[in-house]
């Protein structure tokens, strides 16, 4: 005798719920399926560690590579925007399941002191993009005498 799976039913009630809200946003207009709309909503974790010359800015992007993903700095904000397209073979397939997501994560982070753009630095390792912000200089005051 198979034993029966609890959680069955509810998965099935899910998947329909999933399929209704897909045809239902094609119906919006938006062409989105619920599936992609609502992965658009996700955001990026971050860490933002400040040292005595340098910001130091850890997001964690999973199942990106480093073409997938681009940063932008200007004034004291940083954007970090990661993308990843489906495979056109992908819309071909018909799935029994999917679960893998095809989405798109953005972040914009105000940094507390102004930086050095042309020595920003960012490396990607195992889905962990590193970004190292020097901070801009501050020049001392200079005295202007009085004629």
């Amino acid at each position: 005798m198979s034993r029966r799976n609890p959680f069955e039913e509810i998965e099935r009630l899910f998947e329909r719920m999933s399929r209704e809200l897909d045809e239902a946003s094609k119906r919006w207009g938006s062409g989105e399926t619920y599936e992609e709309w609502e992965s658009g909503l996700e955001s990026m974790a971050v860490d933002l560690v400040e040292h005595d010359d340098e910001f130091v800015v850890t997001a964690d992007l999973p199942g990106f590579e480093r073409d997938d993903v681009s940063v932008q700095v200007t004034d004291q904000t940083l954007q970090i925007e990661a993308k990843r397209e489906r495979a056109l073979d992908e819309e071909e397939e018909q799935f029994l399941r999917h679960e893998r997501r095809h989405r798109s994560m953005r972040r914009s982070l105000r940094l507390p002191a102004e930086i050095q753009k042309d020595g920003v630095s960012a490396r990607m390792k195992n889905g962990v993009l590193t970004i190292t912000l020097p901070k801009l200089e501050v020049e001392e005051a200079h005295r202007v005498d009085i004629e």
